[in-house]
């Protein structure tokens, strides 16, 4: 097996983690932690989820959730509104006051992508996106269908 392939994990990893650095770098003068900008762009695509619904999607814990939205409700760029039949479920909103900063995130999302992506061609570019997309895919079926075969030994 050649090295790559032994260590695909890793470099995902490491791809994701440096990815996360130059963004990060970019983004010091935003005045925003990564988990408020991570909260921003994910709820920018799922306006009025739920609380516990945006910590699924994050894959972190509620508790955690609830501190970081606490936050962005005091700054202003998160609105929490009661559900329209369950008074103990909060949904979430962005306010008008977090569009503007929201674009800033994405423009730097962008900019770091683009230095990501240097120097690799588009047919590479697309090629990759193909695959990673391949392997989500098959991770997810793999999680899920684990999942399924917990439940039903439970329920059995």
């Amino acid at each position: 097996m050649e090295e790559g392939a032994s260590n695909l994990g890793f470099l995902m990893h490491d791809v994701a983690r440096l990815m996360r650095k130059r963004f990060e770098q970019h983004a010091r003068g935003l005045g925003l932690t990564r988990s408020q900008w991570q909260v921003l762009a994910y709820l920018s695509r799922n306006e009025g989820i739920s609380q516990t619904g945006l910590a699924d999607l994050l894959d972190i814990e509620p508790i955690t959730l609830s501190r970081i939205v606490d936050r962005l409700v005091e700054t202003g760029f998160v609105e929490r509104m009661a559900h329209a039949t369950d008074r103990r479920v909060w949904c979430l909103k962005l306010t008008e006051a977090a569009r503007p900063k929201l674009k800033q995130v994405r423009e730097l999302g962008e900019r770091t992508r683009r230095e990501t992506l240097a120097g690799v061609s588009e047919t590479d570019r697309q090629r990759l996106i193909e695959t990673l997309l391949a392997l989500r895919s098959n991770l997810s079926v793999a999680c899920e269908t684990l999942a399924a075969n917990k439940k039903k030994a439970g329920n059995g």
